[in-house]
């Protein structure tokens, strides 16, 4: 799987998992577009991928916004000359009780997590339609699309409706030669590795808990070229979690 000339946006790129996500496809020596509403995060990725050899630009992006949306995908065409890849991993999490969230609070969440996917794809597919092998867009859904804790709504809501419009416009773009994919982390730790207890990883059919490396690895599958047969589906990567079967003693 060569990425050598492909250009690659990802949303939510300053930390976390699209970090991750960025510095895999910057090492498979893509040119890697991180946009970011954190203008600090995002400056310093990029500054680590340029120390490691790698090609990547920093776009200060709100992805509610549709004007900013147009302008990202305006200037990495400018910039690199095409886009191949869009990756829409930003999002936020509210986990408050339903009889507490206001109204405010829910269209935040439902506009971060879910609004974006859809103008984020909308926009760089505008632009991988000209291409001539056509492009790939990834959303990064949730485990939680498929099972919930309490007072999760707005999170699940939103995780639900990407695994939903990711077969609808993997349908809506296929003429265009555009395949469109989900991705269902399930428990991933962005945070201090160390810590996380034999219990935490237990609790895993694989009997650890996840990277973000392990999502930029399916990331890189479901976008080269060599599988373009893969469209519509939501891929589960999360150690098995979601299919062990666990009863309280």
């Amino acid at each position: 799987m060569d990425f050598s000339n492909k250009t690659v946006i990802i949303t939510g790129a300053g930390n976390g998992i699209g970090r991750g996500i960025a510095f895999l496809y910057a090492e498979k020596g893509a040119n890697v577009v991180l946009a970011d509403i954190d203008e600090k995060a995002g400056t310093q990725t990029v500054g680590m991928i340029k120390e490691q050899g790698g090609e990547a630009l920093f776009i200060q992006t709100d992805v509610k916004l549709e004007t900013d949306i147009e302008r990202l995908m305006e200037v990495t065409n400018q910039t690199y000359g095409q886009i191949d890849i869009l990756i829409n991993n930003a999002g936020k999490g509210l986990f408050k009780s339903p009889y507490e969230v206001s109204i405010d609070e829910w269209d935040d969440v439902i506009n971060t997590n879910l609004r974006s996917v859809f103008l984020g794809s909308r926009e760089a597919a505008k632009y991988m339609r000209h291409n001539k092998e056509g492009g790939s867009i990834v959303n990064i859904a949730s485990t939680r699309a498929i099972m919930s804790e309490p007072n999760s709504e707005s999170y699940a809501a939103t995780k639900g409706g990407i695994v939903a419009i990711t077969h609808a416009l993997a349908s809506s773009f296929s003429k265009d030669r555009i395949t469109v994919n989900a991705i269902s982390p399930g428990w991933i730790e962005t945070g201090d590795y160390t810590k996380l207890s034999q219990l935490d990883h237990e609790q895993h059919l694989s009997k650890r808990v996840g990277k973000p490396d392990d999502i930029a690895r399916a990331c890189l599958y479901l976008t080269a070229k060599e599988n373009d047969f893969v469209t519509g589906i939501n891929l589960v990567v999360d150690g098995g979690m979601t299919r062990k079967m666990i009863y309280e003693e």
